[in-house]
């Protein structure tokens, strides 16, 4: 028997007893049978018309807490039960299921709040974070993990372990260190693997980091600091050597002629002048690695900058290859620098084979690339591009790419150079589309 069947039944047995002692009265005293027959239709009726009216009025009260249970059973905290008038077990049972539905309201909302927070530091941040299911499957990327991989999350969700190349990381140490090509370059990564369920099911956790970038901080602030340190113990010592030369040649000026000892010595005060200005211009061009300033982001349009800078080379004509019509926002003055550096590195290596320098961009859905090609003779040893202070130019300072890779990874960029299989040397700057 149902719920309601049992109530009606409860309440027929309740009444029983006395609609049962009424009727024997009505049928055992001095009534007429008119009487009689009208007290019995009343006290049947009024059995069943208060019977309906309980078994209705419990009915709707616990259809009524159903519905609340059932809107929180699906998620929806907004819907609230009218509390009765008085007071009552069933106004308690409403309040308690309001209150309940009230705690899990602000409570999903925390849980969305910190949601949303961990989706954008997810986004944002510069770690690449994985997760793969028991099957080795990828179920879940960070925009960092995307670049990492070079492919959006719609293309690799799903995907295996293997086929993504990280199936060794899901195995042997959890926390290690590996090299991978990463942008054209090969670079140096940390990673570090934990475990956690998720509707029971085993997850592996894969975090992976760029150190190569952090290690050549370390070692570009190394180089900023002995730059300041030899700037300062040279310039201490240059401008007296300077200021005294000048006196001595000076002097020799309006001293009779002493024939040729004073030819000698000033020849040699020439000689001093001269490489005491050599070498305060030699510090000066290093101490601009200790003194690159932040970058000031304001619109560049990538067409125009790149035309009017490969303009500013007059030794050749550079042949420009279109791409599309995009703005960035950057420092135009930094990246003013950064592109000639390398247009100037690329003609002076076709002034030995007479070739041709190409230049032009293309875009992905994370960053705008510039390349720099050449068809000179290309480059011997990579291992030294970006080493301050060397430099296979006679009359080069050593600075200009490492100056130049400074300013694009100071943009979040990063800047490479490779030799071209079919000849000469290609440089590739990535500049970020939303820095």
């Amino acid at each position: 028997m149902s719920l309601e069947q049992r109530i009606l039944l409860l309440a027929w047995i309740i009444g029983f007893p006395g609609s049962l002692t009424a009727l024997i009265l009505v049928w055992t005293g001095p009534c007429s049978s008119k009487i009689q027959w009208t007290a019995t239709v009343l006290i049947a009726a009024s059995m069943g018309i208060g019977s309906a009216i309980l078994r209705s009025r419990l009915a709707f009260s616990l259809r009524t807490l159903s519905n609340l249970l059932a809107a929180l059973r699906e998620g929806d905290y907004s819907i609230r039960a009218r509390l009765p008038a008085k007071d009552d077990a069933m106004g308690e049972v409403i309040r308690e299921i309001n209150i309940l539905g009230e705690t899990l309201r602000m409570q999903r909302l925390g849980a969305l709040e910190a949601t949303t927070l961990l989706r954008k530091v997810m986004a944002e941040i510069d770690t690449a974070v994985f997760a793969f299911d028991d099957a080795r499957k990828l179920r879940l990327v960070n925009r960092a993990g995307e670049r990492f991989l070079g492919k959006p999350s719609e293309r690799i969700l799903g995907a295996s372990a293997a086929e993504l190349g990280l199936d060794d990381c899901l195995s042997g140490d959890p926390s290690r260190t590996f090299e991978r090509n990463y942008e054209g370059k090969q670079s140096r990564w940390s990673m570090k693997r934990g475990k956690f369920r998720e509707r029971g099911r085993p997850h592996h956790l894969l975090v992976v980091s760029d150190i190569g970038k952090a290690l050549r901080e370390e070692e570009r602030q190394a180089w900023q600091r002995l730059v300041r340190v030899l700037g300062h113990e040279l310039n201490n010592s240059l401008a007296p050597i300077k200021s005294i030369s000048t006196s001595l040649t000076q002097m020799l000026a309006t001293t009779p002629d002493g024939g040729e000892l004073t030819d000698d010595i000033r020849s040699g005060l020439d000689v001093i002048s001269a490489r005491a200005d050599a070498l305060s211009r030699f510090m000066d061009a290093y101490s601009r690695l200790a003194r690159l300033p932040p970058p000031t982001f304001k619109p560049i349009h990538i067409p125009s900058w790149i035309k009017e800078t490969a303009e500013l080379e007059t030794r050749i004509n550079i042949t420009i290859q279109s791409g599309p019509d995009i703005t960035i926002r950057a420092d135009r003055d930094q990246l003013d620098q950064l592109l000639i550096n390398l247009l100037r590195n690329a003609v002076d290596a076709v002034a030995e084979t007479g070739g041709g320098v190409t230049t032009g961009w293309t875009t992905n859905e994370y960053h705008v690339e510039i390349f720099i090609a050449d068809r000179g003779p290309g480059i011997a040893s990579t291992s030294n591009l970006f080493v301050p202070f060397f430099t296979t130019k006679p009359s080069g300072s050593g600075i200009g790419l490492v100056l130049s890779r400074q300013i694009a990874e100071a943009h979040g960029g990063s800047l490479s150079l490779e030799n071209n299989p079919e000849g000469g040397c290609v440089a590739r700057l990535k500049l970020p589309l939303n820095p």
